[in-house]
Parts: C-alpha cells; structure tokens; sequence
C-alpha cells in the first residue's frame, strides 16, 4: 500500500481502513494524533477492543504473534498498537513482523509506531515489508519554512486566524518544538475569541519555546538566511551546546559546498556527485544552490576561518578576535551573505 501524507489521513480514515499502518517520524505529536484518528476510525467500524504491546530490550515476540493471531474473548474486533521506540526489532523481532504480515486478519487493525529512521532503516527488509501490508504515514516536523502554514491550520480549527508576520513570529518562537507549538495554540483559544488575531495578543501570550538543533544551523547556512543562523547560533549556546560539533556541522557543510562546485566546475553529474557525497532528497538542491551562490574565494577564506577556530579550542592559537562563538557568528556572516551572480563570477 502507499505511503500518505498526514493531511490525507482524515479522507482516508473515511474509506475502507487498512489491516496495518506504519507510523514514523521525529514528531510524537503527530504521531499520537494520527494513531488516535486510526483508533477512533477502527472503533466507529466495530474494533472494540485494544492491545498495547511495547519493544523494549527483552521483549517476547511471541507476544505479538499471540495478540494479532489469538481471537477475541468476546470475538470481538480489536486494535494492536505495536510500539518500537528504539526503532530497530532485531533479527527475531523482523521475522516476527514479516510472519505478521502474513497473517493479517480482518478482525486485527495492527498500528506500528516508530521514532524517526534514517534511510538505511527505511531501505531494511522488516521495513519494506511493513510498508507492502500497510499504510505509511512519515510524520515529521514542519521545517521552519513550512511551519506558518502548519500554525495557520491549527488555528483554523479554532476559528482563528493570523496574518503573515503572526504567523512567522509564532513560528519563529516554537521552532523545533511541535508540542511546545500545539500548547501555544491551544492557549490562544483560551485567551482569545474566534477571529482575527493581531500580532499583539500573539506577542503577549505566546512564549520563547523553541529548540535549537545543529541541523537548523546546517539548513540556515545553506539557505543563506542570516537572521535565523544567528537566532540558531544564539540559542545553541545558551542551550550548552558543545562548540566543536557546532563547528564541525558548519565545517561539514563548508567542505561539501566547496566539493560540489568543484565537481561541477570539472563538469561532473550532480547525481553522481550526490551520491559521492551522501546527499539526499532536499538536501541535494539545497546544496547545489548554496555552492553556486558561494565565491570559490568565499568557501576557501572559510575553510580557513574553521581550521583557525579548531586550533583556537584546543588552545594552539590565541584568541585574537575573541571568543569561539563570536567566531563562528564570523563565520556564518561570510556563508550567509550571498554575492549577486554577477561577483560570484568574477571571484571564481
């Protein structure tokens, strides 16, 4: 069966349910929802019953043969929640899914869920598997471009709504942290009444509960976008985070941008260059833009700029310019600054 997207959910749930659902991504709170919209469809079709089975190390699954073969005391139809929070079952646990999924009946609906997996997990056979029996739905975070119109569909199901700059401030302050976002909203329609919202009553009642992660720093870097770079860079320092893996993500990125523009300049394909440099879906465009936006000069001076800042932590090289972080904000400044095309051609 395909994979959906979570807006499409709702439309499904209408129709015919499926035996099994696979639900994944770095977002529980999309996950509890959409499990609970699954939950809420089965018993609407007569699925009374429900079993909650969790993969922890030591699990026994046998215990998920049993509850999705055995029937119902009553002979009623029932609900198997199967949860792996570590994201991999192992060798017996994927023979257990693979049996599984060969025996579905029509009186189990077995929903799995799973933290986010990286590509190899979602290539794994145990996966495959899943995803050929059931319906995939990958549910994770909004990026921060995508994240407004998020915000504006929750407040529409309030009856509220927010312009542009509402709706990018509330984005701003909850990026990274959907829960945080959810409570945000949910508090707005204590506050407030149906309607309009002005920018206003969103600054009074919505807090600063963001969380910075290294790969917003990654993605501000190759989107060029300053202001979110220092707002990244700001709030992974006050978190305590660790300044050489801040420098090593943005050295990462400087090296791979400075690799593609190479390759490109020798006339080598994008896709094998990609796939050289384990660059995947968004990524891929993100990277290519970014390169072809940056002076060779530009990522040379940076790479530069990184190795004298690795010698500075370790205490090779004074601080002349003062601290690492203030370096690094150095740093971002000369990657996020974007030369027209016309002076990125003459500095090549």
């Amino acid at each position: 069966m395909p994979q959906i997207q979570s807006e499409a959910l709702t439309a499904h749930l209408a129709g015919q349910l499926a035996r099994l659902y696979l639900l994944h991504g770095d977002a529980p709170l999309l996950i509890l929802e959409a499990a609970e919209a699954i939950r809420v469809a089965a018993r609407v079709n007569g699925y009374a019953e429900r079993e909650i089975l969790t993969a922890l190390p030591g699990f026994d699954w046998g215990a998920l043969t049993t509850a999705t073969q055995s029937l119902s005391l009553f002979g009623a139809q029932k609900i198997v929640e199967l949860r792996i929070p570590g994201g991999k079952p192992g060798v017996t646990g994927a023979a257990a899914l693979a049996n599984c999924c060969k025996k579905l009946s029509d009186e189990t609906i077995l929903i799995v869920t799973l933290p986010k997996l990286d590509w190899k997990d979602e290539k794994a056979a145990w996966f495959t598997t899943l995803a050929q029996h059931g319906v995939v739905l990958k549910l994770d975070t909004p990026p921060l471009s995508e994240l407004p119109r998020w915000i504006a569909g929750r407040l529409a199901r309030q009856q509220q709504q927010a312009d542009e700059e509402g709706l990018r401030f509330m984005a701003e302050r909850v990026e990274g942290n959907l829960l945080a976002a959810h409570q945000e909203i949910q508090k707005l329609a204590l506050l407030y009444t149906p309607g309009k919202l002005r920018l206003a009553e969103i600054k009074d009642a919505v807090l600063n509960v963001a969380r910075y992660r290294i790969d917003d720093l990654r993605e501000a870097i190759l989107a060029g976008d300053l202001r979110r770079f220092a707002r990244t860079l700001e709030g992974l320092r006050q978190e305590g985070e660790a300044p050489p893996l801040v420098l090593w993500a943005m050295s990462e990125e400087i090296r791979v941008m400075a690799r593609v523009k190479a390759g490109l300049a020798r006339g080598m394909n994008m896709d094998s260059l990609c796939r050289e440099l384990r660059l995947w879906g968004a990524k891929q465009t993100d990277t290519r833009r970014a390169a072809e936006n940056l002076s060779n000069k530009i990522l040379q001076d940076a790479l530069e700029e990184a190795a004298q800042l690795d010698r500075q932590m370790k205490g090779m090289e004074a601080s002349g310019s003062g601290n690492v972080w203030d370096g690094f904000m150095r740093l971002g400044l000369s990657l996020c600054q974007r030369a027209s095309p016309l002076s990125v051609a003459r500095q090549r």
